[in-house]
């Protein structure tokens, strides 16, 4: 029996002209003989195929997300020195005015959009121009300058906030943060005057520019909030306020401050850092564990120089909140112990010549024998119309036990230099940072910056100190030392690298042998300010919008992947009930085909025969 085509229109999927047509004529046996095994075997294959798809396109979709996540800020710190994309409406920005002794410096920031996690910061980085640099302006004098005519001071600040404005998009103006906070040079000004200067700012800047600017945003801060500032910058330029990644990350465990009865938690080390000036030098580094007090007056100290703060968006959670211990020292500045050491000779000398009768000093024949300079330099003293000749004999070690009364420390313990309480530091699982003179001590002349090592350091001093001051000049002129390396560094690098050492080891109790310290001129190739750090104490709450909005997609974003996974096993189960429809209708087609087939076989036959069908039969 020959194979008939079967016709089958699907009107509800196409057009009722449309047609396909299934002609077994030709096919092999084992299509009409085992029809349904097929059936079966075909709908599982499909299952199969459509369910592999969606675990592909779910994986693909959601699995990068967690592969890329711990490379994030890595890549953000690489991808920094990119000019900022002024034109993505998510990024955000704030501007920050230092306003410092001998000048005023203005630093426009950015960030992305949070994250929506309450456990990370923002993303703060440096806005940078077209030309990759770091939007950045300085003018002079200090604003202290204006201290008897403070309806000046608006117009001197002017020209800094239109180099701001004209970096910050438009449209992004009124919701751009503008901090102007004002550091030494406004500290010692009476009350009055810095009241009057700080009420021109904000009665005059509103006028003109529309950056958010309210009365807390004005203010003179101590040298504590500039200490705090500091350390937060350089510890997040660092990364050690993310959560630990890696099982050999350096961490530390930490007794939350207000919450001394709870567990410990553990979390990333951070680092100290270390800032010796020109006229003071500064410590800070967290306080992971609770201290005690040798006595009430120590405790009463204390609570002045210990900083407790939460840098997170959520002020009920722990996760980032710090206890860090600040201290600066006026005249422990690398020129102000200097001028210090040199008030010390003179007095001494004058006060010796006038008791013995000699006449040290007083004349260059008759020098006074200077151990902190390089060795046959000539230098002078003068004071009151007075001078005292000086000629240096490069002695390292006794310049060293020359000035160590100048750290002026006490018998009493847990103390520093000036008998300042100082909390106990974890030497064996700590990492400081020094800046400033730290750097230039080590690098500019002695070409030893970045891993300080106590031992190669005095070597190189006393080599140094020893060296004839000809010598010295002529390595200078052939340009051996650092680029920025003058005559004047030249002449006090030996009093200096003395100094660093004794306010290092004896001032601050360092032990020789410690070697977790690194002297740096920057960060991550980057000048890491303390504005950094009070953009980002000050904007600490701002992510709690963008959490919210996180939040609210997130949400969505869960439905929508949901969504994603039940639409396409949606649309499997119907494609799969539409093909088991079609394939029944076929078998339901091969059955009425095959019957009709038998019953006109039968009218034939009974025709040939001369006989009724079988419905003329039935009628009978």
């Amino acid at each position: 029996m020959g194979c008939v085509a079967v016709v089958i229109g699907i009107s509800c999927l196409f057009p009722a002209s449309w047609h396909f047509s299934i002609s077994p004529v030709g096919c092999p046996r084992i299509l009409n003989t085992n029809l349904r095994q097929i059936i079966v075997i075909s709908v599982l294959a499909a299952a199969v195929s459509l369910l592999y798809f969606s675990v592909v396109i779910i994986r693909n979709k959601y699995g990068r997300l967690t592969r890329d996540k711990k490379f994030q800020r890595y890549l953000a710190r690489v991808t920094d020195i990119e000019a900022t994309d002024t034109n993505n409406p998510s990024v955000n920005y704030g501007i920050v005015v230092d306003c410092g002794s001998s000048g005023s410096r203005v630093f426009v920031y950015c960030w992305p959009r949070h994250n929506g996690n309450p456990r990370d910061l923002l993303d703060i980085r440096q806005m940078r121009d077209k030309n990759r640099k770091p939007v950045v302006m300085k003018i002079k004098p200090g604003i202290s300058e204006f201290a008897t005519s403070p309806e000046k001071v608006s117009d001197y600040i002017s020209p800094l906030l239109n180099f701001a404005a004209e970096h910050v998009p438009r449209a992004k103006h009124k919701e751009t943060p503008l901090y102007i906070l004002c550091t030494a040079g406004m500290r010692i000004l009476p009350e009055s005057q810095q009241k009057a200067i700080l009420e021109d700012l904000l009665t005059d800047i509103p006028v003109h520019f529309d950056f958010l600017f309210s009365d807390s945003h004005a203010e003179v801060i101590s040298g504590k909030q500039e200490g705090v500032y500091a350390w937060i910058g350089i510890n997040f330029v660092l990364g050690r306020f993310e959560h630990i990644e890696d099982d050999d990350e350096a961490v530390v465990e930490v007794n939350i401050p207000g919450s001394e009865s709870s567990e410990a938690i553990v979390r990333k080390r951070t680092a100290g850092i270390l800032d010796m000036g020109g006229v003071s030098t500064q410590i800070a580094y967290e306080v992971p564990k609770t201290v005690s007090f040798a006595s009430s007056q120590q405790e009463e100290v204390a609570k002045n120089l210990l900083a407790e703060f939460n840098l997170g968006c959520d002020v009920h959670q722990t996760e980032h909140v710090y206890r860090v211990y600040v201290a600066t020292f006026l005249g422990f500045g690398g020129n102000a112990a200097r001028q210090r050491y040199e008030d010390r000779i003179f007095a001494n000398t004058i006060q010796k010549n006038r008791l013995l009768g000699k006449q040290t000093g007083l004349t260059p024949d008759m020098p006074y024998l200077d151990p902190c300079l390089p060795l046959d330099i000539k230098d002078e003293i003068q004071q009151n119309g007075q001078t005292i000749y000086l000629r240096g004999t490069g002695d390292f070690d006794l310049c060293r036990e020359t000035i160590q009364p100048f750290m002026n420390k006490t018998n009493e313990t847990l103390t520093s230099l000036n008998g300042v309480y100082q909390p106990p530091i974890h030497f064996q699982n700590s990492e400081f940072y020094g800046f400033s003179e730290f750097y230039y001590c080590t690098e500019d002349v002695l070409r030893m910056g970045g891993d300080y090592n106590a031992a190669k350091f005095t070597k190189a001093a006393k080599d140094y100190c020893a060296t004839k001051w000809s010598i010295l000049r002529e390595r200078f002129d052939r340009g051996l030392y650092a680029s920025h390396a003058d005559l004047h560094r030249l002449k006090y690098q030996c009093f200096k690298s003395a100094w660093m050492f004794e306010v290092f080891h004896r001032g601050f109790s360092f032990p020789v042998n410690y070697k977790s310290l690194k002297t740096a001129l920057q960060v991550y190739d980057k000048e890491v300010q303390w504005t950094l750090g009070a953009i980002l104490y000050r904007t600490r709450f701002l992510p709690l919008r963008d959490i919210q909005q996180e939040a609210f997609r997130a949400s969505h974003t869960h439905w929508r992947g949901v969504s994603f996974v039940y639409n396409h096993y949606l649309f499997s189960g119907c494609f799969l009930v539409v093909l088991l429809a079609i394939l029944l209708y076929l078998l339901r087609l091969r059955r009425i085909h095959r019957r009709t087939l038998r019953n006109g076989s039968a009218a034939a036959l009974w025709m040939e025969e001369g006989l009724p069908t079988q419905n003329a039969a039935g009628t009978l």
